[in-house]
């Protein structure tokens, strides 16, 4: 009688492990455990992503300041594809996509040089709409690879 109550713990006490580790492996996301970082792409091509809070009444002298400063000063940069504005109404928000050849080439511009240029952008604005700053607030950057 002792004996079947010790090997009944034992299995009961089996079971429990071999359902934690039967739940355990089936909550995991192999795909994810197998996925390399980000870094690892940097061969690949890639899209910067922005989003700025452009208002409504402001919306031209955007549109102006990003054709006259940033769009002649990407395209004379090597790796630089091309690039996409969009504006939500709703939100008043600005998204722009850059396409960039690799994350390599996108990352080896000096960012010196590219507060030099986002200066020439502020200041173009500033005129533009006679503000003392920049109306246009950084809200969000980051960037998307490509899937395959």
């Amino acid at each position: 009688m002792k004996l079947n109550l010790i090997l009944k713990k034992k299995i009961q006490r089996f079971c429990l492990v071999l359902i934690c580790l039967v739940v355990l492996i089936f909550q995991s996301d192999f795909p994810n455990l197998k996925a390399l970082t980000m870094d690892n792409y940097q061969g690949e091509m890639v899209i910067e992503e922005l989003r700025l809070k452009v208002p409504a009444d402001m919306k031209a002298s955007w549109l102006n300041a990003e054709k006259e400063i940033w769009e002649p000063w990407l395209s004379s940069q090597d790796g630089f594809l091309g690039r996409q504005l969009f504006w939500d109404k709703e939100k008043e928000e600005a998204l722009i996509l850059v396409n960039w050849k690799s994350k390599k080439l996108w990352k080896s511009i000096p960012i010196s040089e590219v507060n030099v240029v986002q200066q020439k952008f502020e200041d173009n604005v500033k005129a533009a709409l006679n503000v003392e700053n920049n109306p246009f607030e950084l809200i969000y950057e980051g960037e998307l690879d490509k899937q395959r």
